[in-house]
């Protein structure tokens, strides 16, 4: 008996240890391309040039003169980004998360239709519109501003979507009638009772709405033209010269103070991903 137990232990440890190996694998194998980028941020174009390395250079600070001597303004283009990153993860997480709240509280004729109509928005790229968007915010006059970037996050389909499969699982509906029966809004029930419920998800999905707003490059290359309106991405395009006059150091030096803030963004949320992601997985 003890020997069977004894050998059952090694067995789980050896499994535990290759688990422990894997995983760290892995994340080194995540964290490398990041460090790299870092590293390189550090370091002069012939030596980018030569190839890879894992050891800072001296070059960080005539990268940082190269950078600055190229326009490249990163107070303005963190200000412009974060502007648009930020309000468009407020209005996409809390207006996706009221229909979600909607088509699951709710019992009406065409519930089912109007989800799939949301589903069926998914399928169309955003390049496949780009045009007629741009030359519907001509019309309006809303070119060279941030409106355009900010307002169309309203409906996030991904979001509705994620949303409604958490509440699946979460959301009681007795608590949702018991404060319907003491009379209070349905703006009140939301906000108050089920929004609370709905954190974590809504954290996740911050996570992700705020990094694709950041690094989103297409739509404000095509709307923004004025220079005091470029975001950090376009700013980071924009400094790659030609073929003889590229600066790769200060390109990556760029793209290293763009990110910063993502990642200061994700690890202050981070700790909600894991049980948001597994909630939200729960289908009907």
């Amino acid at each position: 008996m003890n020997t069977i137990k004894e050998s059952s232990k090694a067995s789980l440890t050896v499994n535990r240890t290759i688990a422990y190996i894997v995983c760290i694998l892995l994340a080194l194998l995540s964290i490398l391309p990041f460090w790299v980028m870092f590293v390189n941020a550090t370091r002069s174009t012939p030596e980018i040039q030569a190839g890879i390395s894992l050891l800072p250079s001296s070059h960080l600070m005539t990268n940082l003169d190269v950078l600055l001597s190229k326009s490249f303004d990163p107070i303005r283009g963190f200000i412009n980004s974060f502007i648009v990153s930020g309000s468009t993860t407020i209005l996409a997480v809390y207006f996706s998360s009221l229909t979600a709240y909607a088509i699951v509280a709710y019992n009406w004729k065409m519930r089912q239709p109007f989800f799939t109509f949301i589903m069926a928005v998914m399928l169309i790229p955003t390049q496949a519109s780009a045009i007629g968007f741009y030359q519907f915010m001509y019309q309006l006059e809303w070119t060279n501003s941030f409106l355009p970037l900010i307002l169309p996050a309203i409906a996030s389909p991904a979001i509705v979507f994620f949303m409604r499969q958490y509440l699946l699982g979460t959301l009681s509906m007795e608590m949702v009638e018991a404060s319907r029966i003491d009379g209070a809004g349905e703006f009140f029930t939301f906000n108050r009772i089920v929004l609370p419920i709905m954190l974590p998800a809504m954290a996740v999905q911050a996570i992700f709405t705020f990094v694709g707003s950041w690094n989103n490059l297409f739509m404000p290359l095509i709307l923004l033209t004025q220079k005091e309106n470029y975001t950090l991405p376009i700013m980071v395009s924009l400094l790659r010269g030609d073929i003889y006059r590229t600066e790769f150091g200060s390109i990556y030096l760029g793209l290293s103070l763009t990110i910063l803030p993502l990642i200061v963004v994700y690890f202050l949320l981070s700790r909600y991903i894991i049980s948001g992601v597994a909630l939200g997985g729960i289908k009907e």
